[in-house]
């Protein structure tokens, strides 16, 4: 390779506050990018992007607003940045070389990059039978996601009745195995007769339901929890909130993940949850996170996980597009009622 690259990227080139972000929000250009010795600065590392991560969180990133998530905002015509798997070309860092494998939970949406090598989190052992792609799915943003709601916050005893929205989406799909591997029993909510199948029978799931043809969630709700619900996972908010909050045990517990059934529009539009007055009386503890209040876990939550994935506990659906250009098709896909599991960029083989 030359001291020279042509490297595509992608970059924000105007807020997106509400609907579906479109190639006047996001546009791929193509830089000139030069990868000479004398060009890396001290402790810093010249990569070739392998996979990039496409995660909801992304969304919050392009509105331009401060609410909500309260997530930095990317800044215009400034390339965006996601998880990735990234591969050393040249190294001024003696504790990496070339071709080492490294995670990136902040690296540049491009083809190559020269980034700090403080801002490496791991390095990836490729003969650990564990693929790639899995380090942006279940050993990335949506398995710490996971592993946060359930182990740290909700943290079910065995026989609890946990339910989880968006089950068959990169984070319900880990959440509900990690619910299994604690000896709860889990129910789920997915989009399609299909997902409510899948969850079933590849993440281990008691059972779940089809929220499109639920068209009562109440009843859907006392259908399958006659007993009540101890831990609710949610990644949606809105009506099925709401609904469980009709259907909550004594000091339940609600991690909030996300709600990706309001992440596209703006806040005055987005549904009310009328009867949080039952949070008091059943003594609810509701709680949202961010990863990065929790990122002195990720070494604890990467050897739980690497352990549930060796020992066949913990299996992922991974959907791999291939070409940088998709990126923004694939995080459009995310809020699709027909996807399913993680979604990965290949950028490079």
């Amino acid at each position: 390779m030359g001291d020279l690259v042509e490297s595509r990227e992608w970059y924000l080139a105007a807020y997106c506050p509400e609907g579906v972000p479109t190639s006047d929000h996001l546009k791929l250009r193509t830089v000139t990018l030069s990868l000479a010795v004398d060009s890396i600065p001290h402790n810093h590392l010249a990569v070739e992007t392998l996979l990039l991560s496409v995660d909801p969180y992304l969304r919050g990133r392009i509105t331009g607003i401060l609410e909500g998530l309260f997530i930095s905002q990317y800044q215009l015509n400034q390339v965006i940045t996601a998880f990735a798997v990234v591969r050393v070309i040249r190294s001024n860092d003696s504790k990496y070389s070339e071709g080492d494998i490294l995670l990136n939970p902040n690296a540049s949406v491009a083809e190559y990059s020269i980034v700090p090598s403080s801002q490496i989190t791991r390095k990836i052992d490729t003969s650990n039978g564990i693929s790639l792609s899995d380090y942006l799915g279940a050993l990335g943003v949506p398995g710490f996601a996971a592993w946060v709601g359930i182990e740290v916050l909700g943290d079910p005893k065995p026989g609890s009745n946990v339910f989880i929205s968006a089950a068959s989406g990169a984070v319900g799909m880990n959440a509900g195995q990690l619910a299994k591997i604690r000896g709860c029993r889990v129910i789920g909510s997915t989009g399609s007769d299909d997902k409510v199948k899948l969850i079933k029978e590849e993440f281990g799931y008691d059972d779940g339901f089809n929220y499109n043809t639920e068209s009562d969630f109440d009843a859907a709700l006392s259908k399958y929890f006659p007993d009540g619900i101890d831990v609710y996972l949610d990644n949606v908010g809105g009506k099925m909130l709401e609904a469980v909050l009709n259907h909550v045990n004594k000091h339940a517990r609600i991690p909030l993940c996300g709600m990706i059934s309001q992440y596209n529009k703006v806040w005055t539009e987005r549904e009310g949850v009328r009867n949080l007055l039952n949070m008091v009386g059943k003594e609810v503890r509701m709680e949202g996170f961010m990863l990065e209040s929790y990122w002195h876990r990720f070494g604890d939550f990467a050897k739980d996980m690497e352990r549930y994935i060796q020992e066949g506990k913990v299996t992922s659906k991974n959907k791999i597009n291939i070409g940088i250009e998709g990126f923004l098709e694939s995080l459009n896909s995310l809020f699709s009622s027909s996807n399913i599991g993680k979604v990965v960029v290949q950028v490079k083989a």
